[in-house]
């Protein structure tokens, strides 16, 4: 006998199915009071996203730019590196706990800096219980409620899970809401595959009247095999740093150490990549095609050897295959 269904697991299902179909609030287009370049970053979950971010603000900070950092991952682990490993209290959870108590939200509740450096993370919902698209876009609307448009700051970079091609994760491209994309990959076929949907949603919404465009790639544990590298010159995008695939960058960055710093082994790194992004206009990029991504590669990397065999009836059943008469009725010409 097959044990019913909970009636609370049915309620919280109808209850996702219900928020899965509301379409996103309209997001406010009103123009910044200052020149701000926003800039979204997008890359494959795991590729160094936020390692490139911690670092790459940091130095920016120290080049006299006054920086906003927006982790906007459900993981909220994008200012775990700038805080030394510390959790930072997202938009999402504080909200909720202020409306509770019926209280409102203020800056410093979710705002918080090192350094010269502004971060503060969206966060998301719990496993589960909510769309993690939708979740970003509660974090903006609180955000303009803290009057964002109005903030005074030289940049603000928003970082993006590439992996995921939701409505709330392609705010930005969508909607407008940044000047300008940047992908981190490296030299993997799936970072690369990620970096090549992101560039096709930037076309797609240009076709469709967008104005947004990809200012390049950062390679992150760039190996020196070229993949990633070839990918952006087909793309028609520039490279804006090559990070090398080094033991010390890894063992500094599982540590929590921020290397983007003036005067330390790889600040000319980043103290370049953070002129490139400044000065980086946004493009229009050229996405390729499946084969065309998969020709990057050698064929035994990719499998490209590999020839597709059509099952048979008797491969699924064991059974020979009989030919049957359609049972069609088809009616003599008159």
């Amino acid at each position: 006998m097959n044990n019913p269904i909970p009636a609370e697991a049915t309620v919280q299902f109808m209850n996702l199915k219900k928020e899965a179909a509301v379409e996103p609030d309209p997001v406010s287009t009103k123009p910044v009071t200052k020149e701000t370049q926003i800039i979204a970053i997008y890359g494959k979950g795991g590729i160094g996203k936020s390692f490139t971010l911690a670092n790459l603000s940091y130095m920016m900070a120290q080049q006299g730019k006054k920086v906003l950092l927006i982790g906007c991952d459900p993981k909220s682990d994008t200012t775990s590196l700038l805080f030394g490993g510390k959790a930072c209290p997202t938009i999402i959870e504080t909200s909720s706990k202020k409306k509770l108590a019926g209280e409102s939200v203020e800056i410093g509740d979710v705002c918080f800096k090192r350094d010269g450096v502004f971060a503060m993370e969206l966060g998301g919902p719990e496993v589960g219980r909510g769309c993690g698209g939708r979740g970003i876009i509660h974090g903006f609307e609180t955000l303009e409620k803290l009057g964002f448009h109005d903030w005074g700051f030289d940049y603000v970079l928003l970082d993006f899970l590439g992996d995921v091609v939701c409505g709330g994760f392609g705010l930005p491209i969508a909607r407008d809401m940044c000047q300008k994309v940047i992908v981190v990959a490296s030299n993997d076929l799936q970072s690369l595959y990620v970096a090549n949907n992101v560039c096709s949603a930037v076309e797609y919404f240009r076709k469709l009247g967008g104005n947004v465009g990809v200012a390049g790639m950062v390679i992150n544990k760039d190996d020196g095999t070229g993949e990633a590298a070839a990918f952006a010159e087909r793309a028609g995008i520039p490279i804006l740093s090559a990070i090398p695939a080094n033991e010390d960058i890894r063992r500094k960055s599982a540590n929590y150490e921020i290397i983007g710093k003036p005067g330390t082994e790889w600040a000319s790194l980043f103290d370049m990549l953070g002129e490139n992004v400044a000065k980086a206009p946004p493009v229009r990029p050229k996405p390729l095609s499946q084969d065309e991504l998969l020709g990057l590669f050698s064929g035994d990397q990719v499998g490209r050897s590999v020839v597709l065999e059509p099952a048979s009836l008797f491969d699924m059943v064991g059974k020979v295959e009989l030919h049957k008469d359609s049972l069609e009725v088809i009616y003599d010409k008159a």
